[in-house]
């Protein structure tokens, strides 16, 4: 899956930054990717995901803090 984007979300507002990567994750074509920099362990933006979309995403951490955290957030490809 090719991951091109970095979305560092660590200087937007708490409150911007879910829309932003709900935009940014819906804006992706099917096989493709961004890599998500937060400054704290994302699980509950995991949580919005799985709720909301349900195997229409992939989600792998590349670095688990303590200071930052980075995911390569993905759409599968159709088929």
């Amino acid at each position: 899956m090719e991951s091109k984007r970095t979305v560092d979300v660590r200087a937007v507002s708490p409150a911007e930054r879910h829309p932003l990567i709900i935009q940014t994750f819906e804006a992706l074509t099917p096989g493709s990717s961004f890599i998500l920099v937060y400054d704290h362990d994302p699980t509950p933006l995991y949580n919005q995901f799985k709720a909301e979309r349900e195997g229409q995403f992939t989600w792998e951490y590349l670095e688990e803090g303590p200071q930052i955290w980075r995911v390569a957030i993905g759409k599968p490809e159709v088929g």
